[in-house]
This record gives C-alpha cells, sequence and structure tokens, in this order.
C-alpha cells in the first residue's frame, strides 16, 4: 500500500471510529475534511508559528486590519495563509477542559482567505454537536497523529489523499453525491477525449495551459486533467479555475487548492450565469458536468436580457426553463481562445433532441453545428453516477478541429463498455475499466465508421421544417378562395414536414408528399431549419422477426407446459 494510502487509510478510520453513533454516515464528510484541512495548514505552519504570533502582536495595535495582514503574510516565509492564535491542533489538546472555546480561538486565528473556506464548511453546528458529545477532543487529538507536513507528504500527495477521501465520503452518501462528486474513471475519459488527438501541443518547455470549470463542484475535473497534462509534460504549468454554487462544495474545491498549493482565489463562489467571476476570461481547456434538468428560473431575468445581446452567451436562444443544461455549453464557448480552446461537458440525453425546429434548444445545436464547433458525442454506459441511472453523454466541442475533422461530427456509442461493481453505492452499479476507457478513447481516435462509431457531416443532422397546407372546401364540396384566387387553407387539414437538410425541399415534396395528397402546397412563409441528434436512431439494428410458426410452437409448448403442472398440483 502507498504511503499517501496509508494516510488516507487512517483518516477514514479515524472519522468511523469517533463519529459513528453521533453522526449518519453521509455527514461524516462534513465533519471530517475541515479537519484535515486544519491538519494539513497546522503542519504546513510548523516551526514558523511563534514568529508569526510575535509579528502579529508587534504590530496588531499599529495598522488597519488590511495592512496588518499583509505585514504578517510577509512574514511567512511564501505562504498564503497564516494562524496568529495561540493554538494548533496539538496545542488544543494540552486543555481538554477549555477545548470549545480555545478551538473556536484557533478557528478566528486565521488569516482571512482560510477563514472564509471555514465559514462555508458551516462548521459551527458541527463543533457545537462534537463538543456536547465529548468528540471535539477526541477528533483534535487524533488527527495529530498524521503527519501531513510537506517534507512527509508533498503537494501532489496531499492532493491524492484528499480526492480518495473525498470519493469514499460521496460515495457513503449515495444519492447526493452525484450532484457534486464525478467519478474518477469518467473524467479520465472526458480528458482523455480532450488531449488524445493534441498531446504533441504540450511538449517542449515554458508550457502554459489553463483549465475552467463554471460548476466545478469540489474540483475533482480540474485536478484529474491537470494531472493528465503533466503526465504529458511533468514541466507544463497548468493553472486551473473553477466557479461553483453550492458553498460546503466551494469550501471542499478552495480547500484541495489551499493545501495542495495552488492558488485558492482562482475557485469562485456563484453562479456562472448571473455572477460570473471569469468574465473576460478565455480559457484553453473547459471540462464540467453541470447538474442534470436544473431550472434557471431564479435567474430568468438576467438570462433574457443577455440572450437579446447580440455579443452576449446566449444570443443563440434559451432552453426550457426546467433545464439550464446548454446554457452552460454556451457560457463555456464565450470562454474560448481565439487561438483554440476543447471542452468536455457531460448531459443527459434531453441537450440532444429535446425542441423541435425553431425552439430555444434546436437553435442552440444549429448555432454549435453551423459554427462546426462541435465536434464528438460519446454515449455513456447507464448506471454510472450515485444519485441517478439515466444515459448520460460527453460532449467534445471546439473552435480547433483537426482539418479531417472539419465539417464533421463523430458519434461513439460507448454504452456497452463497462463493468459490473461487487456492491452498488447509490446508482452507481457500473463504472468504466481503464481498458474500456482506453478502448472508448480508441474508437474515437480512429475517427472511422463502424459498430460504435458513425460520422456525419454536418448538415446530416439537421433538416427543414415546412409547413404544408390544403385546400378548404364548401358544402359542395369546391375550393373556397382568397381575393387573389389563391386557395383558402384549411387549418383542420394542415400538417408538417421534416425534410433532411441535405434534400432539396421542393424535389422532396413533389415526390413524397404530392402523390400522397395532390392539392397541398408548402406555406413558403412557415419555414424553419432544426437540428437533433437522435443516438438511438442512429445506432439502431434490425432483429428480424421471428416466423408465424416459431411463435405457434412456443405457445404450444407453455401450454404443454402449465397444463402439466396443473396436473401436479390437482394430483399432490
Amino acid at each position: 500500500m502507498t504511503h499517501f494510502q496509508d494516510k488516507a487509510n487512517f483518516i477514514w478510520q479515524v472519522a468511523d471510529d469517533i463519529l459513528r453513533g453521533t453522526f449518519k454516515s453521509h455527514e461524516y464528510g462534513d465533519v471530517t475534511l475541515p479537519f484535515v484541512v486544519l491538519r494539513r495548514l497546522d503542519c504546513v505552519l510548523n516551526g514558523q508559528k511563534d514568529e508569526l504570533i510575535s509579528t502579529y502582536n508587534s504590530f496588531k495595535d499599529a495598522l488597519e486590519p488590511d495592512q496588518l495582514e499583509e505585514v504578517v503574510l510577509n512574514s511567512t516565509d511564501g505562504l498564503n495563509f497564516y494562524n496568529v492564535s495561540d493554538y494548533d491542533l496539538e496545542r488544543l489538546t494540552e486543555d481538554a477542559n477549555n477545548i470549545k472555546l480555545n478551538f473556536n480561538a484557533y478557528l478566528n486565528g486565521f488569516s482571512k482567505n482560510v477563514r472564509d473556506i471555514l465559514k462555508h464548511y458551516r462548521l459551527g453546528p458541527i463543533v457545537e454537536k462534537l463538543d456536547a458529545n465529548d468528540l471535539l477532543f477526541l477528533m483534535c487529538d487524533k488527527f495529530t497523529e498524521v503527519d501531513l507536513h510537506p517534507d512527509m507528504v508533498s503537494n501532489h500527495e496531499m492532493g491524492y489523499i484528499f480526492e480518495e477521501l473525498l470519493r469514499r465520503f460521496s460515495e457513503m452518501a449515495n444519492e447526493t453525491a452525484g450532484e457534486h462528486y464525478t467519478p474518477r474513471e469518467i473524467i479520465r475519459l472526458m480528458v482523455n477525449l480532450l488531449l488524445a488527438e493534441h498531446e504533441d501541443d504540450l511538449e517542449g518547455k515554458g508550457i502554459v495551459r489553463s483549465i475552467y470549470d463554471p460548476a466545478c463542484g469540489t474540483g475533482g475535473m480540474l485536478t484529474i486533467a491537470k494531472e493528465h497534462i503533466q503526465e504529458v509534460n511533468p514541466e507544463a504549468d497548468v493553472l486551473m479555475f473553477g466557479q461553483e454554487l453550492n458553498d460546503q462544495s466551494y469550501a471542499i474545491a478552495k480547500s484541495d487548492f489551499l493545501i495542495t498549493g495552488e492558488d485558492p482565489n482562482n475557485i469562485k463562489l456563484g453562479t456562472s450565469f448571473s455572477n460570473d467571476q471569469f468574465k473576460g476570461e478565455r480559457f484553453d481547456y473547459m471540462l464540467s458536468n453541470p447538474p442534470f434538468g436544473v431550472s434557471w428560473k431564479k435567474e430568468k431575468e438576467f438570462i433574457r436580457n443577455e440572450e437579446g445581446d447580440p455579443n452576449g452567451r446566449f444570443q443563440a436562444g434559451t432552453p426550457r426553463l426546467s433545464d439550464g443544461a446548454l446554457l452552460f455549453l454556451q457560457h463555456m464557448i464565450s470562454k474560448m481562445e481565439s487561438r483554440g480552446s476543447r471542452i468536455a461537458v457531460i448531459f443527459n440525453g434531453s441537450p440532444l433532441f429535446t425542441g423541435d425546429a425553431g425552439s430555444g434548444e434546436s437553435d442552440i445545436r444549429k448555432w454549435i453545428i453551423e459554427n462546426d464547433w462541435l465536434e464528438a458525442i460519446v454515449a455513456l454506459p447507464e448506471e454510472l453516477f450515485y444519485n441517478t441511472g439515466i444515459a448520460t453523454y460527453i460532449w467534445i466541442v471546439t473552435n480547433r478541429k483537426p482539418d479531417d475533422r472539419k465539417g464533421k461530427i463523430q458519434l461513439v456509442n460507448g454504452a456497452d463498455f463497462y463493468t459490473k461493481m461487487q456492491k452498488s453505492l447509490g446508482n452507481k452499479r457500473n463504472y468504466i475499466s481503464d481498458a474500456q476507457i482506453e478502448q472508448i478513447t480508441n474508437l474515437y481516435t480512429a475517427f472511422e465508421s463502424g459498430e460504435h462509431v458513425k460520422i456525419f457531416d454536418n448538415e446530416e443532422l439537421g433538416f427543414h421544417k415546412v409547413r404544408v397546407e390544403r385546400p378548404e372546401r364548401n358544402e359542395e364540396g369546391e375550393i373556397e378562395r382568397k381575393r387573389n384566387g389563391d386557395p383558402r387553407s384549411d387549418t383542420s387539414l394542415r400538417d408538417y414536414e421534416r425534410i433532411p437538410l441535405t434534400d432539396d425541399v421542393q424535389d422532396y415534396f413533389e415526390r413524397e408528399v404530392k402523390p400522397h395528397v395532390p392539392d397541398a402546397w408548402i406555406d413558403d412563409s412557415y419555414h424553419r431549419i432544426g437540428y437533433e441528434i437522435n443516438f438511438t436512431r442512429h445506432f439502431y439494428e434490425y432483429e428480424e422477426l421471428r416466423s408465424v410458426e416459431e411463435i405457434k410452437q412456443d405457445i404450444l409448448d407453455l401450454d404443454a407446459e402449465t397444463e402439466g403442472l396443473l396436473h401436479e398440483v390437482l394430483n399432490a
């Protein structure tokens, strides 16, 4: 077992031993993760704390709070936080009788950025409950046994410890975990799809790349994407940025950055729609797993106003109020670099086909496809997430398609590439193994049509929607006409035709409609262009129906079997 796994196992065991019976299992992470953060910060400050306290006391009466913070930070030997209380977790255990009072003084002694993180963990009620059950001292005491000093645990290893604990706690939460935690294997597949054909771009010295997630949850997509990039080029400088609406998930993500040497100021709190904290910024890579089927009604006024801005993020249209998924993609597209960016985002099936031609959803798809930004969509196996078993898809969107992909859209059916879990975790019953991740990635990079891959020209996924009218007739059966002599249409006979975009509308009409309704005509005032991606239709395989004789024989066999069973029962 590796070094960092030993430490993760120890912390996990501490949580289980101390919290069991007092806290519910899904609350373990809420209690334990803040203590992991506190212990790491203590260890990082080890050897500097007394000097920091001295500096603070020397200037506290002479400087304003902001000036005082700057002075203390400048004396930390390059750290971006401090604690000037008389306590750390180890010193707190020296006075068990005043543990709660001293613990709160300890928390208040941190620099403003750390206090902000701890506030969003909602530690107040947790500390009260721990203290009321005589567990606060135990938590402090047990955490002093794990050495998280940077000399013992590198920033990289600290990231693994934190991510491993987060994964375990999320799995315990089951029903709610999927909203803020994406299984690691799915993220690895997303990153593979983003980078597989573009690893050459990462080679060389002085490489700087930025990654962004507008619904970053606990930050897993960002950190795993960075890991992958640095596997290709360990010297690459990877800058991570994220925004999160849920305050506890925000606290976890920001904590992760703080304790692994990243810039915690790159994680922002709030909605990315009406409170974009990265307005005007552009990024090389963007990944996200935005919430499925979440209403944007609360931000309706703001988003509708921006929809009317020809330079706004939502210029192409807006989806129905009950599902804001496509708003996230529009938001990410607005942050593409002019030199080229790549996006991977997870959606359920709705953004693929919801909305007829002329609807917000269809217009957004039209905008994306006609700009040649949609590169590929990968269908994932079902039952991969903790809180839902529905079908999900990875969309790959980019403004730098390779030449052979220009004007093309690749659909990859990865629905059958999964392994059954030995034990279900909520709705998660399947996972994608490393070998299966490689198989799906290879299907994508091969870019060849086959059993699991379909490749279309952009316009093949589009259609014309036209209105077909038929004449209105009077009681004598004669066609009623307008003043200009044109036949008056009978709205009760009105119909609509969806004509492939690759087909000529008039030719299609003459070939497919006129033979059946010779008096029909196309209403030229109504013509819509729509796009949809119907995976089921494109990957449907016809199965030959069984013959009548086979079915008849099955019925006779079943009838004979049933009669035999009835005979046994009656003669038992």
